[in-house]
């Protein structure tokens, strides 16, 4: 059972996430929030698997909480929600280790899926507007983009496939019949490259190789 915190400052949208979310079988709605301080409280209390939480809330907002949950010893899965495609907040919280966001408007089915996908350990990179953002967002410039290939240079060769996949948006079964090899092999590679890079997920991974500009 995946265990989901909502956190929110309207009611109504809390509600309406709750009864999408829970019409999945293996989805439960462990708890909700109403701002950061709250989330924060609430992760430590009901130990959630993945927290939907809104960007913009009066008191901490969802950055200023996103930021905390990830200095835990093991945080929840984050995933922002915004009414804003290109929100430059939303990029600031993928670097604090938000595993992606979604808008609001997403259709029921899709936020039930990425729900799914976040909790398998996979980053939210397949929708296009995710892609848009990190593209628009990444902090590019010679310096940066020397940097960026400098620290790639620490991966073998076939880790190096495997974090370019992810940047171009590939689950782990994706990539495993792109490079000829097993799931388990291709979650071993990522494993291996996050933890040479300092990384903390695959969307920070994503965001490293766009710096270098490689794409």
């Amino acid at each position: 059972m995946i265990r989901v915190l909502v956190v929110d400052d309207e009611e109504l949208v809390r509600s309406g996430l709750r009864m999408i979310l829970e019409v999945a079988s293996d989805i439960v709605v462990a708890a909700e929030a109403r701002d950061g301080t709250e989330a924060l409280a609430a992760v430590a209390r009901h130990r959630p698997d993945v927290v939907l939480m809104d960007v913009r809330m009066p008191g901490m907002d969802g950055l200023s909480a996103a930021v905390e949950m990830s200095r835990m010893a093991e945080p929840p899965k984050v995933v922002m929600l915004t009414t804003f495609d290109l929100d430059e907040y939303v990029h600031t919280a993928l670097r604090a280790g938000a595993v992606g966001f979604l808008l609001k408007d997403t259709p029921p089915r899709d936020l039930v899926a990425a729900v799914h996908t976040v909790a398998a350990g996979n980053a939210m990179l397949a929708p296009a507007v995710t892609k848009r953002l990190i593209s628009s967002f990444a902090e590019r410039g010679p310096t940066r983009s020397e940097h960026a290939r400098k620290r790639l240079t620490e991966l073998t060769a076939r880790e190096y496939e495997v974090v370019c996949a992810i940047a171009r948006g590939l689950s782990n079964a994706e990539i495993g019949r792109e490079l000829t090899m097993s799931e388990a092999t291709v979650k071993a590679h990522v494993s291996r490259s996050l933890a040479k890079l300092g990384l903390d997920n695959r969307v920070q991974a994503a965001i490293l190789v766009h710096d270098a500009d490689l794409l």
